[in-house]
């Protein structure tokens, strides 16, 4: 029987199988030749001491002991035909595209309609946004094929592992296209330029197996019949306008819309369909040279080559309410995320590589429902007016281009503006603004006490190399569509069923994507019994 043992190795050993094996043999008191096979199973880099290790959960097999690899997910998979039961999946992000797939594995054909485009047509769009600060509401960061995680690094860390089989999520992935290194990293991604061509060949598995997936299909209705959902009407978007609608039905309808399709919550709350206001989080991205990151948490002043690109995670409390870096990009850009004119989003991402020479995050802070009480006329609708409130303030900020407001971090902490910028991985461009007036108060006072406590926590990280750049809010949705916790259909429309980070039960890719799962396996339970 093979025995499961930790070991740790320098950074330059971290692939080099000769090493692992030996290390392995020292570990359990064998000679090297006496070992067949050494699986990792977890790996994670502790930077804690004077010299950076990799600590490794491996899985040791001796002489005589067969190692057998997992077979594939896709294995037990046969094509439908047409005449299977038919469900409509509203998104081709990826609680979309992973409800798809376990549908297919169930028997169960999945139509996938998006409004966006598909991910390669989707570059153009995103070159606009970048170089001439043209907003495409339909295909943007946000909106297209693979969802906003697509063009956004493709972290693939959740704490939310119990909800659904995560390794299954991984190794789908992998199947498709991923490194194989995201089964056992500790914080595994995938990289910007990665991504898009591991999301085409899902959806290229989707259509072989006989489900559907349809781009530039815009839902502007939902079919509420008998007192339950039956299907959507859809607006054809194409490069020259809006085109023809069409109706589809089906035995149910999965909501996977992603958080920033604002205009769904108000398609539901229009049918009378209840919606809630949820709390999320907003505030800035903060970037650093990579440099300066790197010889902090490695304690050097050259990362070198077989270190990563060093990344950090920081959170304190400031008056009762959170403050913490989100979504953390080692070696990444920042990206403007708007989906619609007159507003400014900041995204981050990275390429597989994490070459760039800046590191950013997202510091954010959390937004409670007392902390709105002047949008609370829009009522469910309060944290989401607030929010756009908040981007279009930005926006109005400056020259009508998709250039940002920003700060020196030093000057925003005083409360000053800066006299000049350092440089910046942003594209579309930065200007000097006074965010500590064009970010709410409560906002900027909250930010402001938790960087002087970040820069307690990380030595350097509070200096005038890094800049503050506004703003950061579409951290999760504000608003989220209610599901009954056995059956996970909307309680005020039978199989409807309310899905993923739009819906208010996911926070990224992989969690996202077990919620899909997760929500394929309850429409399974109904519709076969």
């Amino acid at each position: 029987m093979a025995t499961i043992t930790e070991i740790a190795l320098p950074p330059e050993a971290r692939h080099d199988a000769g090493q692992l094996r030996q290390k392995a043999a020292e570990v359990l008191g064998c000679l090297p030749e006496h070992i067949e096979h050494v699986e990792v199973l977890r790996a994670s880099l502790d930077a804690r001491g004077r010299e950076p290790l990799y600590r490794l959960r491996v899985e040791v097999y001796r002489a005589g002991e067969r190692f057998t690899p997992e077979p594939a997910v896709l294995a037990g998979f046969r094509p439908l035909s047409t005449a299977a039961p038919t469900v409509l999946i509203i998104g081709a992000g990826p609680a979309g595209y992973f409800a798809a797939l376990e549908l297919l594995g169930r028997g169960i054909r999945p139509i996938v309609l998006e409004r966006g485009k598909d991910a390669r047509a989707r570059r153009r769009d995103l070159r606009a946004i970048q170089q001439l600060g043209i907003v495409n509401p339909h295909s943007n960061y946000c909106f297209g094929e693979g969802g906003a995680g697509t063009y956004s690094d493709g972290k693939l860390y959740t704490r939310s592992v119990k909800r659904g089989d995560w390794r299954k999520v991984l190794r789908l992935l992998v199947e498709h296209g991923a490194k194989s290194d995201i089964l056992v990293e500790a914080h595994p991604h995938i990289g910007s330029n990665k991504l898009p061509g591991v999301v085409q060949n899902l959806r290229a598995t989707i259509e072989y197996y006989g489900g559907e997936v349809h781009f530039g299909q815009w839902m502007t209705d939902l079919l509420l019949r008998d007192g339950r959902a039956a299907g959507v009407v859809t607006q054809e978007i194409t490069d020259t306008g809006l085109g023809a609608t069409r109706e589809w039905l089906a035995a149910a309808v999965v909501l996977a819309t992603g958080h920033s399709a604002r205009d769904v919550y108000q398609l539901l709350h229009e049918r009378g369909l209840r919606i809630e206001a949820k709390p999320f989080a907003l505030g800035v991205r903060v970037e650093h040279p990579q440099a300066l990151v790197d010889a902090v948490q490695y304690h050097r002043s050259e990362r070198g080559e077989h270190l990563p690109a060093a990344s950090y995670s920081l959170t304190c409390q400031v008056r009762q309410r959170g403050v913490f870096s989100f979504c953390m990009c080692p070696g990444g850009l920042i990206v403007p995320a708007a989906t619609a004119p007159g507003e400014i989003v900041t995204n981050g991402m990275s390429m597989s590589r994490r070459d760039s020479p800046f590191a950013n995050s997202g510091v954010v802070t959390a937004v409670e429902h007392a902390d709105t009480k002047p949008w609370h006329h829009y009522g469910v609708f309060a944290h989401m007016a607030f929010q756009a409130e908040v981007e279009r303030r930005m926006f109005d900020a400056g020259d009508g281009s998709q250039r940002a407001p920003a700060l020196r971090l030093t000057d925003f902490v005083a409360g000053r503006l800066s006299a000049d910028l350092p440089a910046s991985s942003y594209i579309p461009g930065l200007f000097a603004a006074p965010l500590y007036e064009l970010l709410p108060t409560f906002i900027y006072q909250r930010l402001r006490e938790g960087l002087k406590q970040f820069g307690r926590l990380f030595r350097g990280y509070l200096t005038s190399e890094a800049v503050v750049v506004a703003t950061e809010s579409r951290t999760s949705a504000p608003i989220r569509i209610p599901r009954d916790a056995q059956t996970l259909m909307h309680p005020d429309a039978p199989f409807l069923y309310p899905c993923g980070e739009g819906a208010g039960y996911a926070g990224g890719i992989l969690s996202a994507a077990m919620d899909g799962q997760r929500v394929a396996q309850a429409i399974a339970a109904t519709l076969k019994g």
